[in-house]
């Protein structure tokens, strides 16, 4: 080996061993400013709630999807560091735009580390957090269920303004306590989680993590007491599916101790269907019952009101290629549903989704405009959305790759849509992305004014995620984007 090899392989070394000492110097200064503040940290919009040392050098190399010069490790804990001797007010702060826009765009002028950020964080900076912590019941505790549970859990600290106080379930057979535990402690798509449960035989609970996790047996929702508990003004997260309507959704209203019902499937009737990002804002103080509508809704309602505010929409086909659900067979059996009964694992089954129509209930400027249809595929989570989509203004690859990158970096929908350029991704991949959905955008194809985009969406948690944005909105937690350039 010469002399330039090794002087090359040592300087490699020292570059990657530099980055994880400063990642590993990150991790308790982004837990103390979430436990203090409810403060999540970002990097370029890549989130880093729970990251590992690795992550975060991952989210910094992601950083040249959308700059020139390299963002080093150093430079966002200098601001991380910074932000940790100050006081803030609940927020998503994005340290890797504040450090490339301190140390590569010189945004600070003539400013120190402090009195930059003081000015880039204006009404989070010095100001008093103002929000009442919210008691939060999950009335079912399936796949989105125990997804909800974790990414409440993992939000747990003095500061926390969504507290996971119960679940609900049918049972109570011997052994189901440890059964639920198991359930939330492995996953065979989500991996183990984050932290150490245990069950309280004594008063009927898990225990995750500090948070005290009540466990409730009902065969219905008016049937169940949660004052009893000291749960009051509890918003219940229905995950069941089964009460789809204002009437059955009504019903835990019946119950006491119980505000406001969001429920995690399209809502039937006069229910407001809500797709963070695109309709929250139709949410009202008075409103006691909302739908976070579906995962596929959540996934290309965002894509798509960015794309016709563009270029206008004038019609297009939505084919979504989904993950099976609990609601197939595993093998052949009787199903109520036309093909449903075949098995989801062996497999391809073309079905109805009903998507398309309801991205007018969020983004009423489509209806009429769109179809859609649905292939459930053998695999168990994952979707990918294709829009075939005829535009009012003619565009280019490159063209609409760009206006989307930036959406996903700077829009008011940069939590919804992410974005990709790898020629290497598949399903896989997006597992755990916290994102509604992502775009591949080495997969678009564009003629004139018609265009064709892939969009992946984890339909289990990022659809989750959009749903835990819900329930932030309707407990009057509001938490703002900085910078927001």
């Amino acid at each position: 080996m010469t002399k330039m090899n090794q002087q090359l392989e040592q300087a490699l070394l020292d570059s990657w061993q530099e980055r994880q000492e400063y990642a590993e110097q990150m991790l308790p200064l982004m837990g103390k400013l979430y436990r203090d503040f409810a403060v999540e940290i970002t990097v370029f919009g890549k989130p880093l709630m729970g990251a590992s040392v690795i992550d975060i050098i991952k989210a910094h190399r992601s950083v040249r999807l959308h700059k020139e010069e390299k963002l080093k490790v150093r430079y966002s804990f200098a601001v991380l560091e910074a932000l940790a001797g100050m006081t803030l007010a609940p927020a998503k702060i994005d340290i890797g735009k504040l450090a490339y826009g301190f140390f590569h765009e010189e945004r600070a002028a003539d400013l120190d580390m402090k009195g930059y950020l003081t000015r880039e964080l204006e009404g989070v900076a010095g100001c008093v957090d103002n929000h009442a912590p919210q008691d939060v019941v999950l009335y079912g505790f399936g796949r989105i269920g125990r997804i909800m549970a974790r990414l409440l859990i993992e939000r747990q600290g003095k500061n926390n303004k969504l507290r996971l106080r119960a679940i609900v379930v049918r049972g109570g057979k011997d052994g189901d306590l440890e059964k639920r535990a198991s359930l939330l402690r492995r996953d065979s798509v989500h991996g183990p989680f984050n932290g150490s449960i245990t069950v309280d035989h004594e008063r009927n609970a898990l225990k995750a993590n500090g948070s005290f996790i009540q466990v409730i047996y009902a065969n219905s929702p008016e049937e169940v007491d949660y004052e009893q508990y000291g749960i009051k003004n509890a918003l219940v997260v229905d995950n069941t599916g089964v009460w789809r309507d204002r009437d059955g959704l009504s019903k835990h209203l019946e119950s006491k101790g119980v505000a406001k019902v969001l429920l995690t499937a399209p809502g039937k009737g006069d229910i407001k269907n809500i797709v963070y990002g695109v309709n929250h804002d139709d949410i009202e103080a008075a409103d006691q019952i909302m739908s976070a509508a579906s995962c596929t809704t959540n996934a290309i309602t965002p894509v798509l009101k960015a794309l016709d505010e563009k270029y206008g929409i004038r019609n297009g086909h939505v084919e979504t290629v989904h993950s099976y659900t609990n609601d197939q067979n595993l093998i052949d059996n009787f199903h109520k549903a036309e093909r449903r009964g075949r098995s989801a694992s062996l497999n391809m089954v073309i079905t109805e989704t009903g998507a398309a129509k309801a991205v007018s209930k969020a983004y009423p400027k489509l209806a009429g405009k769109l179809t859609g249809n649905a292939i459930r595929v053998p695999t168990p989570n994952v979707s990918l959305a294709i829009l075939n989509l005829n535009l009012e203004n003619p565009t280019s690859k490159e063209e609409i790759n760009e206006y989307l990158k930036e959406a996903a970096l700077r829009s008011d929908l940069q939590d919804q849509i992410d974005y990709t350029a790898s020629t290497e991704i598949v399903s896989t991949d997006l597992v755990g992305s916290r994102a509604a959905s992502v775009v591949d955008s080495q997969a678009t194809i564009t003629s004139d004014d018609r265009v064709t985009l892939y969009v992946w969406y984890d339909n289990e948690f990022g659809y989750t995620c959009q749903v835990v944005r819900v329930a932030q909105k309707m407990a009057g937690l509001s938490f703002e984007n900085v910078p927001n350039w």
